[in-house]
Parts: structure tokens; sequence; C-alpha cells
């Protein structure tokens, strides 16, 4: 395993800044994911770590030492592509001893480790197969095994489910994060997939147009977003405009909404609000609670217009009037709501309402 330092990275397509003054620390051990919307620069940024990209400006250092030249064979890396990059022509073995082979290791130790990593991810029988003879699931197999037989110091994955159904990506997220503990490795990942990233990632970077907007635990960027775009991107939520009034007791910020007054918590340490401050508050679905009358803060009242039975959960829309709809979503529902409904309030407790200083990139 290996520490992973990035500072101050840039690079620059022609007149395009794909990457923005970009600084990261990566812990040795740590799954660390990159995410953004398409064209934020999380690919740009992990081929920069694999060594296929020179930056314009800035470093990369593993364990201290600067490795931002160094080519990529010299890196002691393994990188897995989202298409997987399989030999068709040779067997499950062949394809996970190619690198083995590459480097001049002996013959039996190739064997050794071969078995060992097809071990490793379940797919010791199959070692004699060809690709083509193999689900799409366990062709991802193959791939993290050939990515793993050579003992990287740092395995970087590049969006590895996104060819599986949701079935088999499921199975592979648990798999992906035991084998890389397991194999005590630094993993840099790359998805688009929030869900992918909240259940296997011990910390995340959330990327925009080239910088990067927040840096966290899943559970800190979830529930403490400090932008609009950070909030939007991680799950789903509800977004109202509102004036800072000022600090309760409880160590809350009220806040004057068009809905009445909302009291909520401030997750960016570097903003410390004033009254008069344009805020926007963040409300996820699953924090609002339905009832038929309103509570004293923190309640909108409106008119049920959708209403969607998941078994699990139901998926309502709140319609305010005059204002911008809610989704709402109702864990276990006895009696879901059903399109009509007037005189409906929803409502959140004040530690899952996030306050957003507006305009915050």
């Amino acid at each position: 395993m290996v520490s992973i330092s990035i500072q101050n990275l840039t690079k620059r397509f022609g007149d395009v800044t794909a990457l923005d003054s970009v600084s990261l620390e990566i812990a040795a051990g740590e799954i660390f994911f990159l995410l953004g919307p398409s064209g934020c620069g999380k690919t740009t940024l992990l081929r920069h770590v694999a060594g296929f990209y020179q930056p314009n400006a800035g470093s990369i250092s593993f364990d201290g030492d600067d490795v931002t030249r160094t080519p990529p064979h010299k890196r002691n890396t393994a990188m897995m592509f989202q298409s997987y990059a399989l030999w068709p022509h040779m067997t499950v073995a062949k394809n996970v001893a190619f690198g083995l082979e590459e480097r001049k290791v002996p013959k039996p130790e190739i064997a050794e480790r071969v078995a060992a990593a097809l071990d490793n991810v379940k797919m010791a029988e199959y070692g004699e197969r060809k690709i083509n003879q193999l689900s799409g699931g366990q062709q991802q197999r193959v791939a993290l095994a050939r990515a793993l037989v050579v003992r990287p110091r740092c395995l970087m994955l590049d969006e590895p489910l996104s060819n599986l159904d949701a079935k088999l990506r499921l199975e592979m997220r648990t798999e992906i994060r035991r084998i890389c503990k397991e194999s005590g490795l630094t993993a840099v990942y790359v998805t688009h997939d929030q869900k992918e990233a909240l259940s296997i990632a011990d910390r995340m970077a959330i990327l925009k147009a080239g910088r990067v907007a927040q840096v966290g635990s899943p559970l800190e960027v979830y529930r403490s977003p400090r932008t609009e775009t950070v909030a939007d991107f991680i799950g789903e939520t509800n977004f109202i405009e509102g004036t800072v009034e000022e600090a309760d007791l409880a160590g809350h910020w009220e806040v004057e909404t068009p809905h009445g007054r909302f009291a909520g918590r401030v997750a960016d340490p570097d903003w410390n609000p004033k009254p008069g401050d344009k805020t926007v508050i963040s409300v996820r679905p699953e924090a609002l609670s339905l009832a038929d009358t309103r509570p004293p803060i923190n309640g909108v009242a409106g008119r049920v217009t959708e209403s969607t039975y998941l078994g699990e959960i139901a998926q309502y829309v709140l319609q305010p009037e005059g204002h911008a709809p809610l989704r709402i979503a109702e864990l276990n529902p006895e009696k879901p709501r059903q399109p009509g409904e007037h005189n409906v309030y929803a409502a959140a407790d004040a530690d899952d309402v996030v306050l957003i200083r507006a305009g915050a990139e």
C-alpha cells in the first residue's frame, strides 16, 4: 500500500482546463473515490495518478517520493478499466499471468501467484476457460485478479462496474471492498454511481469543473454537503431559498423561507452566517415525514400530487401552493398517501436541515 499526495495539479487540453490546481491527500490502504458529473476531471485525475498523463503544473508523490514524471510501468500500480481489456484468445489463467510474464517472473512463481489471485476473486475453478465462456461478472473478477496478481502498491479503477447488471453491481461492490481491504491496497476509484461510492468508499472527493468541491467520508458528504452541487449530486435533495435570521439556543440557525420558519445547521466550517445572509437549505426526501397537522417549525403545507409505492419505500411529490414541489420518501409505509390528498404537512428535524451559503460553488 502507498500514501498519495496530489499538490496543485493542473492540466490543460488546449484552451480547456481539465484540472485546476487540485490538491488531495490519500492515506495508505484507503479506498478513495473520485466523483462528479461528466467532464468534471475525475478520469483525467486518475490517469495522472497512473502516469498516463503529465500535468502542466503541480506534483504527485507516493509515500513522499515525487513520481510526477515517473512512467506508468515504474510506479508499481495497476489499472482496471471499464472495458476489462481482457485477451479473448487466452484462457483465464493466461490473462491473469500476462503482467507477470511481461515482468519476467519465474514460471513456478507465476503459477503460484495466478492460483492465489484467482482464489482471491473466487474464480479458482475457471482458470482453463476462455474469456468468451464467462459472464460479465466473471470477466470483471478476472480483470480484478489480473490487476492484483502483480502486487501493486495502488489499484486504480475506472468505472469497473458500469457494464454489469444491477444485481451483479450490488454483489461486486462488496467483493471489491473485501478484496482491497484483505490485500492491503490503496485504491483510487472513479465512478458516476453515487450508491457505489457510498457503499465502498472510505472517503471521496466530489469534483466540479476541474476543482475539488468537497472531500469527506460518505457520511460526511451525504449528511453535510457544503454546496448545492454536492448536495444535488450525492443523492436526492430538496432546496428551499431563505434568509438567515438568528441562532437559537440549541445551536441551530433559524431561516425565514416562503414556507415559513426553518431551523437547521451549517455544514461548511468556513462559513459563519450573519443575520440577513441569503441561504439555500437542503432537506433530503427521507428526512421529511408527513402529518395532518402543521408543525411549529420546519414544516411545509401542500397537496400530494404523486405517490409511488416501491415496497420498502413510498415516494411522494408534495405540491405547496405557488411554490416548487418537494420530494418525500416514506420508509415501510403501512398505508401510502394517495394523489389528491390536501392539507398534508411535511416536516423535518433541525439536524436534517442543512444551510448552504447562497451561490457557494
